[in-house]
């Protein structure tokens, strides 16, 4: 590793490269079945001229996963669960994922990608009066926070009255706020999912698949603040004059228990039951687990891990 490269580096630029690998392998496969793929001749125009033969370099696709146990995926608890390589996009299991569940507190996810879209860290806010239970944070009603605090006790300890307070401060509010969590949603392709609330109460139209769920989480991880956030474990932060402080505990109990759990989202409501993304980093391989309606989210996705990394192996593609 060179000097001044974190491994969080080098999961954010794997991650950014996502996208540019899906395309290129794409265009890879739709030029491997062309005719003469592997030459192109060239002219000068002369009657007498000579061809050239140039050789078509294609780019490398990425390393597909392969199950070369042929070991079959453990049982586990949950309703529904995707597991996704991120660099490939090749899905290593997919079980009820087009299933319309209730995301509970990964909603938060799609809540800080809006209130990036819209706010700068630096931007401070005030704290309105809220009334409702749940996770939080422990806000003071007119506390001075910033953005960035804000987005640390959303991502870290889950508080409700942080995605609040981001949403109240949004042009028209939390009305406004919802509509641009849809609008994004939207831009990403979530096709069956629809979002009511910033924070994930239980709501009959605030639904997600876990395919549409795994979606949003590696397009989130892109982003270097939220993929930063999501891995740190404890953290105290404070309002801008640091009168009030505030402790935060990430809630994924696996983070800093299984190796290359770099974190993401819980959520827990009784509707929903438990949810669960975490983000896997091993040997350069990005994978995001996704389990919705668990009983025990935990053991689940540590089951589901151990069985990918004992199970697959990345192999690269031959042209």
């Amino acid at each position: 590793m060179r000097k001044g490269v974190t491994k969080k580096d080098q999961t954010a630029q794997l991650l950014r490269r996502y996208i540019q690998i899906s395309t290129l392998t794409t265009l890879f496969f739709m030029l491997l079945f062309m005719p003469g793929q592997s030459v192109y001749t060239a002219t000068d125009g002369g009657d007498n001229s000579e061809s050239i033969t140039i050789p078509l370099i294609l780019p490398q696709p990425p390393p597909l996963p392969v199950n070369i146990t042929g070991v079959s995926a453990p049982p586990i608890s949950a309703n529904a669960v995707v597991i996704q390589d991120v660099v490939s996009g090749v899905y290593l299991l997919k079980n009820n994922e087009e299933i319309l569940l209730s995301p509970a507190s990964t909603t938060k996810i799609l809540t800080a990608m809006v209130a990036l879209d819209h706010f700068k860290l630096e931007d401070t806010l005030t704290v309105p009066v809220l009334d409702f239970d749940g996770q939080l944070m422990g806000l003071i009603p007119g506390e001075k926070i910033t953005v960035e605090n804000l987005l640390y006790g959303l991502l870290i300890q889950s508080g409700n009255d942080a995605a609040f307070t981001i949403s109240t401060s949004y042009p028209g509010g939390t009305t406004e706020f919802v509509a641009a969590m849809n609008r994004k949603a939207a831009s990403l392709h979530l096709i069956q999912s629809n979002f009511t609330n910033p924070a994930g109460f239980d709501d009959p139209n605030h639904q997600i698949t876990a395919l549409d769920l795994a979606r949003l989480s590696a397009a989130a991880l892109q982003n270097k603040i939220i993929a930063k956030m999501v891995a740190i474990p404890v953290i105290t932060i404070s309002d801008v004059t640091h009168t009030y402080f505030h402790p935060l505990t990430n809630v994924n109990q696996l983070l800093g228990k299984v190796p290359g759990v770099g974190g993401l989202k819980t959520g827990w409501t009784e509707e929903a039951g438990e949810n669960l993304v975490t983000l896997v980093e091993r040997n350069n391989h990005i994978v995001v687990f996704v389990v919705l309606g668990s009983t025990d989210r935990f053991t689940d996705t540590q089951s589901l891990i151990d069985w990918v990394f004992s199970n697959f192996d990345w192999s690269e593609v031959k042209s």
